[in-house]
């Protein structure tokens, strides 16, 4: 079961705690030392730019799936997120040139580094708006030119998991697996709170690794016996045949699932119950093609039910983790914050026609 660590950045006292936070997850994570150095190099330069050129944020340390795995025993990465609602980046281009210093309100100061060392690094910024810098650590070194998350069947996907107030636990969790033309997407949000409902959550992400070659309503039968023993989740699975280019939705409980295709976005809707519980009679698939422009968001129910979706397409084109990230940033405030754990789980084809953005 991973924690989560949400450290929030507004002086330069709190950069340590983030350093601390990144070896300990990558204690956690099974890295060696040389990557927990890679890793913790990469969070003290992103706390470090929000204190400096941002006003202050956030950064958020979890455990993700490791891309390079398909089937079989998980083995986690380390993912570094920063996000805040400070004056943007004036030139992306340049402040991710290696060595690049900035002055003023433009960040920069080792975001060419941590681009060039971490197996991945994306990065969105609007002036006015905010910047949202994710950063993945592998057990391997990075290879060049870095995957970005992309799975061998040329899609990308990538999450954001923040607990309520903080907490150690949170009781969500979001895993993807390919096996052979299919990419399955799950997301979890175990009863409750804490550790209890981590359990159940983390339950389900282990079970779907020796499950993702069946269907989505099989699965979510499997998911149901191997949660018994827990107090239960909301569990939704998406899952994309690249062969066939077809997209199988099912989800039991209270997960929000949008697909943005034509430039138009679609309600995904999951059946009543508990899995580990409550299990419904029949469970219907929703199947829709899936097409060159599709974006697949996943999310728990800590993100507001009228949430909007994106329209930035600038955004979207971005690593799918960044476009969780600024949902989840863009749906909550200082004065409307989260009232749930939440998780933000977003699957996509690799249909980017640039690696950054410039925003002015």
């Amino acid at each position: 079961m991973s924690r989560v660590w949400d450290i929030p950045v507004h002086d330069s006292t709190r950069v340590r705690d983030v350093r601390v936070a990144v070896e300990a997850a990558c204690v956690q994570a099974g890295l060696d030392p040389r990557r927990a150095d890679v890793a913790a190099l990469v969070g003290t330069e992103l706390a470090t730019n929000l204190v400096k050129h941002a006003e202050g944020g956030r950064v958020v340390i979890e455990l993700v799936d490791d891309p390079a795995l398909t089937t079989g025993p998980r083995r986690s990465s380390v993912q570094v997120l920063s996000l805040d609602h400070g004056p943007g980046i004036a030139d992306v281009t340049a402040a991710l040139s290696d060595g690049y210093s900035t002055v003023d309100t433009s960040l920069g100061a080792g975001l060419g580094t941590c681009r060039r060392i971490a197996n991945d690094f994306d990065l969105h910024s609007v002036r006015g708006r905010g910047t949202v810098a994710v950063a993945r650590i592998d057990h391997e070194r990075a290879a060049r030119p870095p995957d970005r998350n992309q799975t061998q069947d040329g899609l990308r996907v990538g999450g954001v998991n923040l607990p309520l107030a903080r907490d150690e636990y949170s009781g969500d969790a979001w895993s993807c697996v390919h096996a052979d033309n299919l990419v399955t997407l799950m997301l979890a949000d175990g009863l409750g709170h804490g550790i209890k409902a981590a359990h159940a959550s983390d339950a389900a992400a282990q079970e779907l690794h020796r499950a993702a070659h069946l269907p989505p309503p099989e699965i979510l039968r499997r998911l149901h016996a191997a949660l018994r023993p827990t107090r239960g989740a909301a569990v939704a699975v998406a899952q994309v045949d690249v062969a066939t280019e077809q997209l199988y939705f099912a989800g039991v409980g209270n997960i929000g699932a949008r697909l943005q295709a034509a430039d138009s976005w679609r309600w995904l809707v999951s059946r009543p119950g508990i899995v580990g519980a409550h299990f419904p009679a029949t469970l219907p698939v929703t199947q829709l093609p899936w097409r060159p422009d599709a974006l697949l968001v996943l999310h728990s129910d800590g993100l507001p039910s009228r949430w909007t979706p994106p329209d930035d397409p600038d955004l979207l084109i971005h690593a799918p983790a960044v476009v969780a990230a600024a949902i989840l940033r863009d749906a909550s405030s200082a004065a409307r914050p989260l009232r749930d754990d939440t998780s933000v789980a977003v699957l996509a084809p690799d249909r980017r026609t640039r690696t950054h953005d410039r925003r002015t």
